[in-house]
């Protein structure tokens, strides 16, 4: 089966020092009007998401695309957009109550997300901590296989080693529980990975390769998958690394050891 085209839109927060930043007004661009980078392509973007600042990228046809893509616009960013700035590396954290004030800040996405294994709608998160916030690493994958199928296949190639590979257990009090994923015209969105992995080429390509084997199985069911429901669920829902362990040694998953 040939490489299917892959993008991303994934998620940092702003940081001066050890303070975060809210992103607001200090960014632009939204989800409606995503904002062009100056002196980049067509379909490089940044824009406000919440606190958080998303990136966005145009569909990467080999390995080396979607690397140098997600490096590129990472880049250009902090060249012109938020110089003050850098990027933070964690997924999930306690914003400040200074950067808390805007109303903006309490609006999450109104487009519902789903879960792949139930096939019902996920709910709105709610946490105790009304300042607790968290970063995705979503990727998005151009194919006409079976949504929901190509989502179980990706929990099981992705979502399933990221347990020993991304420390951002807390962003599952938010988001990135097993199979959450959005159906778009040209295919899917995965929505269960942190950002975890988008500041590391190594870990870019890890994307890369796993999402491709994750279709190339879904194409044929080649392990049944609903069979590993319950572990998979287990592994992901729960941060279980004995479980994830045990399905890694099974199916041979690869667990990229730069984590």
């Amino acid at each position: 089966m040939p490489n299917v085209r892959l993008g991303a839109d994934p998620e940092v927060f702003l940081q001066q020092g050890n303070k975060l930043f809210s992103a607001i007004d200090r960014v632009g661009g939204s989800k409606k009007f995503p904002r062009p980078i100056e002196g980049l392509p067509e379909g490089y973007t940044v824009q406000e998401d919440n606190v958080a600042l998303e990136f966005g990228i145009p569909p990467a046809e080999s390995r080396e695309a979607f690397i140098t893509s997600i490096e590129r616009v990472m880049l250009a960013t902090k060249e012109k957009i938020t110089k003050d700035f850098t990027f933070s590396n964690l997924s999930c954290v306690i914003m400040p109550e200074d950067q808390m004030q805007d109303s903006r800040a309490y609006v999450f996405g109104c487009e519902p997300d789903y879960n792949a294994w139930t096939g019902h709608k996920n709910r709105m998160p709610k946490v105790d901590n009304k300042y607790l916030r968290s970063a995705g690493g979503h990727v998005h994958v151009e194919t006409a296989l079976d949504k929901q199928l190509v989502i179980k296949y990706m929990d099981l190639f992705l979502g399933v080693p990221s347990i020993l590979m991304d420390n951002g257990k807390e962003r599952k009090k938010l988001y990135g529980k097993a199979g959450a994923y959005r159906p778009k015209s040209y295919g899917v969105e995965y929505r269960t990975l942190s950002n975890f992995w988008i500041f590391n080429p190594d870990l870019c390509s890890w994307v890369w390769e796993q999402t491709q084997n994750a279709v190339s199985a879904a194409e044929d069911d080649d392990f049944t998958i609903d069979n590993y429901r319950a572990d998979i669920e287990a592994a992901i829902n729960n941060d279980d690394k004995t479980i994830a362990n045990a399905l890694i040694s099974t199916f041979q998953l690869e667990v990229c050891n730069v984590c």
